[in-house]
């Protein structure tokens, strides 16, 4: 009989290391998932809201950190923007000193800055990185500014803008079918009235006349 040949040392760990890299590719990774809007169009001189929220496979502790730079255009070289640790701890020099305010709630999730004063040296991409430990790791956050001296308005904003022209109307249209049948009911009301009266007065007319004609004549 034929035995099957020994399985050496060197074949026995590598099988051994190709099922626990098989497992860990099946183990949910432990990572931060940072959720941007992607484009924001603000106008010169106002200030802008970043939003930045976040979801974690960890409970949310008092170790989270938050991290915002920004890049300008045609240069890769970051700039801090603000950071994030137990209190937002925002820049003391810089183009955005006294310009940044922390404008989120890490229990509710939310990383928020805000930028006021805007000018055209804000175009450029901001980025948020949150750190919840043990999940370290994940995408960081991008949203790219665009600063511009007049709003343009989107497909959305017209849409928006048509719907509620067109609720205004509605609106309008109904108020005077109201109106209108409210002032044809009271004038209907009126003219019952009269037509009553009218009708009264000429019955007591009549009932006048028939009770002169009634009268006997004396001798």
């Amino acid at each position: 009989m034929d035995f099957p040949p020994p399985v050496h040392g060197p074949s026995w760990m590598g099988a051994v290391l190709f099922l626990g890299g098989q497992l860990l590719a099946l183990w949910p990774v432990a990572a931060v998932e940072v959720h941007t809007s992607r484009e924001v169009e603000a106008l010169n001189g106002t200030n802008v809201r970043l939003k930045c929220t976040f979801s974690s496979s960890s409970p949310v502790s008092q170790s989270v950190t938050v991290t915002w730079n920004f890049r300008p255009q045609r240069t890769n070289s970051p700039e801090s923007v603000l950071y994030y640790y137990e209190e937002p701890y925002p820049p003391t020099s810089g183009r955005f000193k006294e310009r940044v305010t922390w404008d989120g709630n890490i229990d509710r999730n939310d990383a928020s800055i805000v930028v006021w004063n805007l000018n055209p040296t804000d175009n450029g991409t901001f980025t948020c990185q949150v750190k919840n430990p043990p999940d370290v790791d994940g995408v960081i956050g991008e949203i790219q500014l665009r600063v511009v001296q007049q709003v343009h308005f989107s497909e959305i904003h017209i849409l928006a803008l048509v719907i509620g022209s067109a609720c205004a109307l509605m609106i309008i249209v109904v108020i005077m079918v109201v109106v209108w049948r409210h002032y044809r009911n009271r004038r209907g009301q009126k003219k019952s009235t009269e037509m009553v009266e009218t009708e009264l007065t000429e019955k007591e007319k009549l009932k006048s006349t028939e009770e002169k004609v009634a009268v006997p004549l004396e001798d």
